[in-house]
């Protein structure tokens, strides 16, 4: 009986040979055989091995080349646009009596009150940016954010309560976002710390976004102007009274809310972004050598 079997399967085995032999799949397959193993094989695959396409890669966001400020400056143009909240405003009013006598030099405010980027359901800072930078073009953009933003981000439906990590990585977006669309259309960022606070609570809250906002700019390679250290006195303390640059005389530099400056105050903050922005774009009156 077993050899009637044998017989029986290898005449299934010849019969199914020849079917094959007569189609051109079934010829396909003779010459690479596929083992059919609980699926279905395609008898009309091509005989070149398949290849499995690469795996995109992902590369680091790169920052942008920027044209140098002394470059730009040499051409007989230097646009500075002030961006941010109500400190803002008076970062550009000292800024402006500090470089208004640079030939070429021209700076304008874009600043707003009661704005910031904690809020973008009320003022969305990085689309009115945009917007800005569209009607009026400029080359650099010194920004100056934080005293509205002690408060909650809503971002992605959640909502994240201030000073938590979830905050922070918050906050840290918008901050990432709105420099990476400046430094995108050519525009050099300058981003001014927020300078010590009268209150002890609400100085905690504005050092916490200094912390996070300077730990942006290190990583984003933009410079960071921090003002906390000249709008304290010798102590280390909140004082609304400091000693003029130059003169060492005792000046008011604090708004009564000890929150803003006073105009002296404002000049004092805009003294370090004034030096930089001279030094970066070749603006700097060369020494005098003395006299013989």
């Amino acid at each position: 009986m077993r050899a009637g079997i044998n017989a029986v399967t290898a005449a299934l085995v010849v019969g199914v040979l020849i079917g094959l032999a007569l189609t051109p799949d079934g010829r396909g397959w003779l010459r690479r055989p596929t083992l059919m193993l609980g699926g279905t094989a395609n008898a009309s695959a091509s005989p070149e091995p398949t290849v499995a396409p690469a795996l995109p890669t992902v590369s680091a966001p790169v920052a942008p080349t920027l044209t140098p400020l002394a470059e730009r400056a040499a051409r007989g143009s230097l646009r500075i646009g002030v961006f941010g909240d109500s400190m803002a405003d008076g970062l550009w009013t000292a800024l402006y009596r500090d470089m208004r006598d640079q030939p070429g030099v021209t700076v304008t405010k874009f600043s707003e009150v009661s704005t910031g980027l904690s809020r973008y359901d009320y003022v969305d800072i990085q689309a009115k940016t945009a917007r800005q930078i569209a009607e009026e073009p400029v080359d650099v953009a010194v920004i100056l954010f934080g005293t509205n933003d002690a408060q909650g981000i809503s971002l992605d439906g959640e909502i994240h309560d201030f000073g938590t990590e979830g905050w922070k990585a918050a906050y840290a977006k918008r901050v990432d976002d709105l420099v990476t669309m400046l430094r995108g259309r050519n525009i050099a960022v300058y981003w001014v710390g927020l300078p010590a606070m009268k209150r002890a609570s609400f100085d905690a809250k504005m050092s916490l976004i200094n912390e996070v906002v300077s730990a942006r700019m290190q990583a984003l390679g933009v410079p960071y102007i921090e003002t906390e250290t000249i709008t304290r006195n010798a102590e280390g303390e909140y004082d609304a009274y400091l000693p003029e640059t130059g003169t060492g005389r005792e000046r008011l530099m604090r708004a009564n809310d000890g929150i803003h400056m006073s105009m002296a105050g404002y000049l004092r903050i805009t003294e370090p972004v004034a030096a930089r922005l001279k030094r970066d774009a070749g603006l700097s009156a060369p020494a005098t050598e003395p006299a013989a």
